[in-house]
C-alpha cells in the first residue's frame, strides 16, 4: 500500500510517496510564482497549485503501480483566502498568510469589538495573516467581488476539493481563520456575523485524519489512479509538520525553520495564552496545540543569500563563520511585518551594530541568530505559561544546517533533536493518509512506529551565557524602532 502526502507550501508543492511502513519511496516537487502587487501584499494563483500538483503526481507515480495508492492527504500553508463563486470558479488570486494589508481590519476586531471578546469566541486575537481580516478587507475594498462569494476555502482545501468535489477543511487549519470556535471545534456564528458572511459559505469540518470522500472519477482517470483512492482532510502545515516529527502528546515541542518560523507545542487540553501572543489551535491528532509564528525565518536567509549577496552556496557562506556568541551585529527578521509576539504589520527588517569591521560572515551569522532570537520569543512566552521546554525537534529547510541547529540550541538553552525524516508536512500528510485509510488506529500509533531521534545537539553553557546577553540586546531593538517603522510605512 502507498500513500501520498501533499505539502502545499508558499514557494512550491512537494509530494511525498510513502509505504505502509513509513518508508519514503519517492519525492517530487513543483515551484510556482508568488506575487507582491504592493509592499506588504502577498498573493498566489490557486490554478498554479493545482497544475503543480498534477504535474508533480505524474512524476511521483511514473515508475510505480498506481493501483497501490490508497490515500492522499495534505499539509498546507495556513490562513490563505481562496474564494469561489456559485459555480466554484476562483474569484481572485488567493491572499496568503504572509500578506500584511489587513491592519485596519485587525484593529476593528481587536479594538472596536475587543480582543477579549474575539478570544472568547475563537481562542485567539486577530492577526494580519488570519483569514477573517482578509474577508473584511475584501468587503471594504473589493465589494463587488465580496458580493459574489459562495464558498470560502483555505489553500490545501482547494486541492482537496478539486480531488474529491467536497468543500472541506480540517480542525487545525480552520483554527487559523479567526472564524472557528477552537474549543468546541465548530464555526463561530457570531464571528461570521461580525465578518459579514454566512457560516454556509464555509467548508465542512473534519478531523485531520478523517477521509472526506473518494477521489472524483474524472480526476482518477486523469491521474491514472483507482476510483477507490480516499482523500483525507489533512492539516495546516504546522500541525502536519508536527505529525511528521512526532510532536504529539502533552508538552512536546518542535521548531520549524521553513519560509515562516514556528514554535509548536502540543497539549492534551484546551488553554489560551491570556495575552493571545501564542495561538491556540486544534491539533491533527484530535487534541490541541500552542503556536508561535514569525513570518520570515528561512526566507530571511534566502533573501540575504539570493538577493543581497547573490549566491546559492548557503553551506559555503556558513562555513566562513568561525565563532559563535561574539557577534556585535544584530538582525531583526521582520521583512513581512511580524506575528508572534509583536503582531505588527508595520515592522520591518533591520541590521543594527554595523561598523567598518563588520564582515560578510558577520552579517550572514546575524541573520541566522536574528531568526533564532525571534523564535526564542515564543519559547519565552510558553515558559511564562508554566510550560517546561528543555528539548525541541527541528524541521524545515533550515534544519539541514548543523550551524543553525547549534545556534538554536544555545540561544534557547535546549537540546535540539534531529530525527530520521526531515520532510515535515509532506511526511505528516502521508501519515494522516495512512491513518485515514485505516492502516493505523490513530496518529500517535503511526508516528511512534515511523519516527525516531537520530542526533541531538546539546547546548554549551559558555555559549548559552554569551547568547543570553545578546538576546537581551536583541529584545531592546524592536521597541526602540516601533515609531520609526510607523513613519516608514506612512511614506510607502
Amino acid at each position: 500500500m502507498l500513500f501520498v502526502g501533499v505539502d502545499l507550501g508558499t514557494s512550491s508543492v512537494k509530494l511525498v510517496l510513502m509505504d505502509e511502513n513509513g518508508n519514503i519511496i519517492k519525492i517530487a516537487s513543483r515551484e510556482y510564482p508568488l506575487y507582491f502587487p504592493k509592499t506588504g501584499w502577498s498573493e498566489q494563483n490557486p490554478a498554479d497549485w493545482w497544475n503543480g500538483f498534477v504535474t508533480g503526481m505524474e512524476e511521483l507515480t511514473k515508475d510505480i503501480n498506481k493501483d497501490d495508492i490508497r490515500g492522499i492527504s495534505f499539509g498546507g500553508q495556513m490562513h490563505g483566502l481562496v474564494i469561489l463563486d456559485e459555480d466554484d470558479n476562483v474569484l481572485r488570486p488567493a491572499i496568503l498568510w504572509n500578506d500584511g494589508r489587513t491592519g485596519k481590519e485587525c484593529d476593528y476586531y481587536n479594538k472596536t469589538i475587543g480582543r477579549e471578546k474575539i478570544s472568547e469566541l475563537t481562542g485567539n486575537m486577530a492577526f494580519t495573516g488570519f483569514t477573517a481580516p482578509k474577508l473584511l478587507w475584501l468587503k471594504n475594498n473589493e465589494p463587488e467581488i465580496f458580493g459574489k462569494i459562495s464558498k470560502i476555502m483555505l489553500p490545501k482545501d482547494y486541492l482537496a476539493y478539486r480531488l474529491s468535489g467536497v468543500h472541506c477543511t480540517d480542525v487545525s487549519d480552520a483554527s487559523g481563520m479567526l472564524l472557528f470556535d477552537v474549543k468546541n471545534k465548530c464555526w463561530s456564528e457570531e464571528m461570521c456575523e461580525l465578518t459579514g458572511i454566512k457560516s454556509s459559505m464555509l467548508a465542512k469540518i473534519f478531523e485531520s485524519y478523517e477521509a472526506v470522500g473518494n477521489i472524483l472519477p474524472s480526476v482518477a482517470e486523469e491521474l491514472g489512479l483507482s476510483k477507490d483512492v480516499l482523500i483525507v482532510a489533512g492539516a495546516g502545515d504546522n500541525a502536519a509538520g508536527a505529525v511528521g516529527t512526532g510532536t504529539l502528546g502533552h508538552g512536546m515541542c518542535s521548531v520549524s525553520l521553513g519560509t515562516s518560523g514556528t514554535v509548536f507545542i502540543s497539549t492534551n487540553d484546551y488553554a489560551v495564552d491570556p495575552n493571545n501572543t501564542m495561538h491556540t489551535f486544534a491539533h491533527a491528532d484530535g487534541k490541541y496545540h500552542f503556536l508561535g509564528c514569525m513570518l520570515s525565518a528561512a526566507s530571511s536567509n534566502k533573501w540575504w543569500m539570493d538577493e543581497i549577496i547573490g549566491t546559492k552556496d548557503y553551506a559555503g557562506e556558513q562555513s566562513k563563520i568561525e565563532k559563535l556568541g561574539e557577534n556585535s551585529v544584530y538582525y531583526l527578521p521582520y521583512l513581512m511585518g511580524e506575528r508572534t509576539p509583536h503582531n505588527n504589520a508595520n515592522a520591518r527588517g533591520v541590521f543594527a551594530g554595523l561598523s567598518l569591521n563588520t564582515s560578510r560572515a558577520d552579517m550572514t551569522l546575524a541573520v541566522l541568530e536574528g531568526v533564532s532570537y525571534a523564535l526564542r520569543d515564543s519559547i519565552e512566552i510558553a515558559r511564562s505559561l508554566g510550560i517546561e521546554i528543555s528539548r525541541i525537534r527541528v524541521l524545515g529547510g533550515g534544519a539541514k544546517s548543523p550551524l543553525w541547529c547549534r545556534i538554536l540550541a544555545n540561544v534557547m538553552n535546549v537540546s535540539v533533536d534531529r530525527i530520521n525524516c526531515e520532510e515535515g508536512p509532506g511526511y505528516g500528510a502521508a501519515i494522516l493518509a495512512a491513518v485515514g485509510c485505516g492502516v493505523y488506529e490513530n496518529v500517535q500509533a503511526a508516528a511512534d512506529k515511523f519516527i525516531y531521534v537520530t542526533d541531538t545537539i546539546e547546548p554549551d553553557s559558555v555559549l548559552v551565557e554569551k547568547y543570553e546577553k545578546r538576546y537581551q540586546v536583541f529584545k531592546s531593538i524592536y521597541p526602540a524602532l516601533v515609531p520609526v517603522f510607523d513613519k516608514i510605512v506612512e511614506t510607502e
